[in-house]
């Protein structure tokens, strides 16, 4: 038997019925049967993964392999067996609740042989709202840096790679990490590797979310996160010796793996269990956060990893609290300079630089954020029937700005509005013409966020208006020509402000009849 271009390596695990659109997207591939190997391992499935790769392995024989085993408890077993039984020149990694593009193979393997390329990565798309980082898609690149790219951003395994290269350094997955087990093969590959392609001319890679999130990345638990993480630094660390190279890659698993621990979900731990994840983190920057990758972290994950390293746990808490955006910290004006008071703020005891906490760039988004506190009936100055906004904003600048520069609009409508002191903030009334909001709705009505939008500073924000109770007014029948309509101001389940505009059709108005009149009814 010849042997084939590509084997591609399926570890499963209860993914029906995404795994049968896995299957049929790569015995469709262009490539051809002949130039294909899928080595499939079912690790102990119980829903019937098992039965379906067999049903395939038995309709391709000479393509699809298929073994068996009991659940190891993640893909990093299945994987290596797998790995184990391929015999391509190169191997492809695919989840077995995703697919792959019909041409994928073909190009990604031309790509390698033309270019002499280690590792190909083709360009990935989430489905389901899946989340897949793009920015080393942006262009088909021939050679790709791993340590001057987004690569750290994309090591997943879902990728093409030279078979040599695996066996020659003896690449597996780590069999003693239940989730991001792919990432340190991914990245002693790309380390090793002699060149890097990728190829950004065709959907290569369809990332699937399923429909009960049940992958494992979105059912992991936090220890197992925490974990996951230090073993990445830990494995970085390891292959990388420290400076510039070492750093670019751990700017990603400090924004990502680490950084996340720390968000608003780390605030409902148990006590001694944030005091342990603290300590942990804690050990890790102090190891490896270097000035490097403090300079290019994003702000609110620089604040948040440096506060871990260098501040007691009620600080953390308090900044996390505050990121959350539980309690909007006070804010220092000078100039044209916004500095919020986060945790450590001029603190000498820290001597954090203020431009770490300079929020200029969105001051105009905290300046559109608006508290709604009434809905109601009126009239407009002009004397015609109007629904009234009353809001409330805690910003006493907002009376500084001109009237051009705050809008609340309903859709494309914008109200007329009117700003004034009110304590130690700033009540905002809008209103809304109902002829107006008439005018402008779609023919079978629509429903509107209400928002407000601010310019200021260089910047425009735009916001939709909340509240912190359910606010609402009487439902209203309105008529324009002969059409009428009910207009209904309220919250929805977002907490957000609302208008829901309905046409009035005889056949609602008969059925608005029939349950108030009910048959037999008095």
């Amino acid at each position: 038997m010849s042997q084939p271009d590509v084997t591609v390596v399926v570890a499963v695990y209860n993914t029906m019925p995404y795994l049968t659109t896995c299957l049929d997207s790569l015995v469709g591939q262009t490539i051809g049967l002949d130039r294909l190997e899928v080595v499939a391992v079912d690790d102990g499935s119980t829903d019937g993964s098992g039965a379906e790769l067999d049903r395939y392995a038995k309709r391709y024989p000479g393509t699809v392999r298929v073994l068996h085993q009991s659940n190891s408890g993640g893909p990093a077993a299945p994987s290596n067996r797998a790995l184990d039984q391929a015999r391509g020149r190169y191997v492809f990694f695919i989840g077995s609740d995703d697919h792959l593009g019909p041409e994928a193979l073909e190009r990604l393997v031309d790509a390698a042989d033309r270019w002499g390329s280690d590792v190909v990565l083709g360009r990935m798309v989430g489905t389901n709202k899946r989340y897949v980082h793009q920015a080393i898609y942006a262009s088909t690149e021939e050679r790709v840096d791993l340590f001057d790219s987004e690569l750290p951003w994309s090591l997943s395994n879902t990728k093409l790679f030279r078979r040599d290269l695996i066996e020659r350094h003896g690449l597996r997955f780590r069999t003693d990490m239940p989730m991001g087990s792919d990432q340190p093969f991914t990245l002693e590959a790309c380390v090793r590797a002699a060149k890097i392609s990728v190829l950004a001319d065709y959907e290569y890679y369809y990332a699937v979310k399923r429909e009960n999130a049940q992958n494992i990345t979105y059912a992991s638990r936090f220890e197992e996160r925490l974990r996951c993480a230090e073993e990445l630094v830990g494995c970085v660390a390891g292959l990388i010796e420290p400076g510039p190279r070492r750093d670019a890659v751990l700017l990603r698993h400090f924004s990502w793996e680490v950084a996340k621990l720390l968000r608003h979900e780390f605030l409902d731990l148990s006590r001694d269990v944030q005091q342990q994840v603290h300590d942990r983190i804690r050990k890790l920057a102090e190891a490896y956060l270097t000035d490097g990758i403090v300079a290019r972290l994003a702000p609110d994950l620089r604040l948040r990893l440096v506060l871990a390293r260098d501040a007691d746990l009620d600080r953390l808490r308090e900044l996390i609290g505050q990121q959350s955006d539980k309690t909007l910290p006070d804010v220092t004006v000078e100039g044209d300079r916004w500095y919020a008071h986060h945790v450590g703020f001029r603190d000498p005891a820290l001597g954090y630089p203020d431009e770490w906490y300079d929020v200029t760039d969105s001051a105009a988004t905290m300046l559109a954020k608006l508290t709604a506190t009434g809905l109601a009936w009126g009239r407009d100055a002009a004397g015609a029937k109007a629904l009234m906004i009353t809001a409330e904003s805690r910003w006493a600048e907002l009376t500084e700005l001109t009237a051009e520069a705050l809008r609340v609009s309903v859709g494309e409508l914008t109200g007329v509005t009117t700003v004034t002191p009110g304590g130690p903030g700033t009540v905002v009334r809008t209103d809304f013409a109902v002829d107006q909001m008439l005018a402008v709705v779609a023919a079978n009505g629509e429903r509107r966020v209400v928002r407000a939008e601010v310019t200021a500073l260089g910047g425009t924000g735009s916001t939709p208006l909340r509240t912190d109770h359910r606010v609402a007014a009487p439902r209203l029948l309105a008529r324009r020509g002969v059409r009428f309509h009910l207009v209904t101001p309220t919250t929805n389940h977002k907490g957000q402000v609302i208008v829901a505009i309905t046409p009035v059709t005889p056949r609602r108005f008969l059925a608005r009849l029939r349950r108030i009149w009910p048959s037999g009814g008095k």
